[in-house]
């Protein structure tokens, strides 16, 4: 490409040993700019291309992940879209709450391997001090993982699920997760609304095509010529509420009217 290169990725199936691989074709195709839609992505694609603009959207912290120096002045050739997933957990907790009352214990399910795994951890912590539960955490990385911990929550006793924002869950892993919590018939709540549009129950998270379009017009602006270092860090005000009503009826679920209110979306 000679116009705006596009460089997506998910980190499928765990394959980020080709990212280095994939940004030197980049490179040698001597594009305008790089559009990194993961973390992995944007700071492989940090550590390849020191020149050439980078617009990037990730769900950790852009300054703790080390991408940029600032959030109003990132400085250098990268910028882009914080979706800033973790404070976000709180209210998924809530939500969970307020659908499964007597659920006093929640597992977390989350990708250790995540580079926002820490502040989805305390973030966790300290919404479950606030809401007066107690979290069980499980970490998987691999299909088998992902069993074990729903192996574990089984035994458990466990009667509710958060699954925590991961690129590796939700592109490589998603149908096995649902497959497993409607197996076992827990209620969960996920990150983006991808999750519930294919069969889980509810979600709450940023607009994904919304973040997209905004970073399409990001990449617009440094084609026109504006410095990524001049381009403030983006952060994600609009979020969705979806629920799914059939993945509810499943697990025997009566949805309160006022989650019902709340919801942007009812999946029929």
């Amino acid at each position: 490409m000679s116009r705006g290169g596009t460089w997506r990725s998910s980190s499928g199936g765990r394959r980020a040993d080709r990212l280095p691989s994939l940004a030197a074709d980049l490179l040698q195709r001597h594009v305008d700019v790089i559009v990194a839609s993961t973390n992995v992505a944007a700071l492989a694609a940090k550590k390849a291309a020191t020149t050439i603009p980078i617009v990037f959207t990730t769900n950790g912290d852009p300054v703790g992940l080390g991408l940029v120096t600032s959030l109003n002045r990132p400085g250098g050739n990268l910028t882009g879209i914080g979706l800033f997933s973790a404070p976000l957990i709180a209210r998924r907790l809530a939500l969970l709450r307020d659908l499964v009352p007597g659920a006093r214990v929640v597992a977390v399910l989350l990708d250790p391997k995540s580079q926002s795994y820490g502040s989805q951890r305390k973030e966790a912590q300290d919404a479950a001090r606030a809401l007066g539960i107690k979290l069980v955490f499980l970490t998987a990385a691999s299909e088998r993982e992902i069993d074990a911990a729903f192996a574990d929550i089984a035994q458990q006793r466990i009667r509710a699920l958060m699954v925590g924002p991961s690129a590796y869950f939700i592109w490589s892993r998603r149908e096995q997760i649902l497959g497993l919590a409607a197996r076992h018939a827990i209620p969960a709540i996920y990150s983006l609304r991808d999750w519930t549009a294919a069969g889980g129950l509810m979600s709450y998270g940023p607009i994904v095509s919304d973040t997209y379009r905004r970073l399409g017009v990001y990449a617009g602006k440094i084609l026109k010529g504006a410095p990524p270092a001049d381009l403030p860090i983006e952060q994600s005000s609009r979020f969705e509420y979806v629920i799914n009503v059939k993945a509810a009826k499943a697990l025997n679920l009566e949805i309160p009217p006022k989650l019902l209110a709340l919801s942007d979306e009812v999946i029929e």
